[in-house]
């Protein structure tokens, strides 16, 4: 009588939500397998790799977890029925709530992760990377939008303000791991898009008639 394989004895839905919390707080490399397997629910070394075949498969299934979950307070930048302004300015906005809110680890798991790795982890650090650089191509996009329907001027350096933007947006993680509060961040917001009001105005505009 052929064997049947034993049902396992945790969510896997949960268990990936515990570890992705782990990730989150503790980084790639800092966080253990036992760890893990703990947060799971004290499951076995059988089951962990039976259900999930290595540590880095389970973090690369946390990332897309965390992109299609958490991740949606980016989208405004490639929203294309907002203006440009108000895109970025609602997801830097968005992006700083929801780094400040207590409800999980402070920050974002795509900046905090994997800062630092060893060598053998390089390829992490260049996951992530390349994650944020699709968030950064939304920035660019949404203000070449602004320049092409008029709300900025053809001169615009637009790589300076994606540099600008973007940087900003990747430094609310560590403010928020440093516990500056969600009203500190959004008034500095309020300054950042001061920029781009400036910016905005055409040649030839500043002063006089």
């Amino acid at each position: 009588m052929p064997r049947t394989g034993r049902p396992r004895a945790f969510n896997r839905d949960e268990a990936v939500v515990a570890a992705m919390v782990l990730f989150w707080e503790y980084g790639f490399e800092s966080t253990s397998l036992a760890q893990l397997r703990a947060a799971m629910g004290n499951i076995s070394a059988a089951s962990f790799y039976a259900a999930f075949e290595s540590k880095e498969a389970l973090f690369r299934e946390v990332v897309d977890r965390y992109i299609s979950t958490y991740g949606h307070v980016s989208e405004s930048f490639r929203d294309s029925s907002l203006a440009a302004k108000a895109a970025i300015e609602q997801g830097l906005r968005r992006t700083a709530r929801f780094q400040t809110e207590n409800s999980h680890p402070l920050g974002c798991l795509l900046v905090l992760s994997a800062v630092n790795c060893s060598p053998e982890q390089k390829h992490i650090r260049e996951m992530l990377a390349k994650e944020r650089e699709r968030v950064r191509g939304w920035l660019n996009d949404c203000i070449e939008r602004g320049v092409s329907n008029g709300e900025l001027p053809e001169s615009t350096d637009i790589p300076m303000l994606v540099t600008l933007f973007e940087t900003f947006l990747r430094g609310i993680s560590t403010q928020a791991r440093d516990g500056v509060p969600y009203e500190a961040i959004d008034a500095a917001i309020t300054q950042l898009m001061s920029v781009w009001d400036t910016v905005s105005v055409k040649p030839g505009k500043q002063g006089g008639v």
